[in-house]
């Protein structure tokens, strides 16, 4: 039997997450089902492309939709209890790395992390280091990259 996880996401997430499922539901998968009814009415299916490309969308359509009901039925919204002393889920940390700028990032769960946005997830690398500091500490971190020494500058 496999073991359930939770699911960590902010309440925008879990919005996020419910109005992507609903577009798969209620807009995709029709299409998706009127282009494979489409094919069929080509003809002969065996040797028909666009049949086959509908089946396939379908397949990756189905999937996207079950690891979205399994994301929302699982999902704990972080509680972030505003403290400014401790990093936890859910906090905006600035931090600074040597001669860098400063960078805030937003510590949330993995499923909606986006780096690229400023959302680390509690499991990589800076955010398992940050988690549980506070302002003014200094931590270093092992990253794909190599080791960097992060300052932290301040917690939201």
């Amino acid at each position: 039997m496999a073991v359930e996880k939770q699911v960590f996401l902010t309440e925008e997430g879990l919005r996020k997450l419910k109005e992507r499922l609903d577009y798969l539901i209620n807009v995709r998968r029709p299409e998706v089902a009127k282009q494979i009814h489409d094919a069929k009415a080509d003809g002969d299916i065996s040797e028909n492309a666009g049949y086959d490309e509908a089946k396939t969308a379908q397949g990756f359509l189905e999937g996207e939709i079950k690891e979205l009901h399994y994301k929302i039925s699982h999902a704990v919204i972080i509680q972030n209890d505003g403290s400014r002393n401790t990093i936890q889920l859910g906090s905006r940390v600035t931090v600074r790395e040597a001669d860098f700028e400063p960078e805030t990032y937003h510590i949330v769960g993995s499923a909606e992390a986006d780096p690229l946005a400023g959302r680390i997830s509690n499991v990589s690398p800076i955010g398992k280091a940050l988690i549980g500091r506070q302002p003014g500490a200094s931590v270093s971190v092992e990253t794909p990259g190599g080791l960097i020494e992060l300052e932290i500058l301040a917690v939201e």
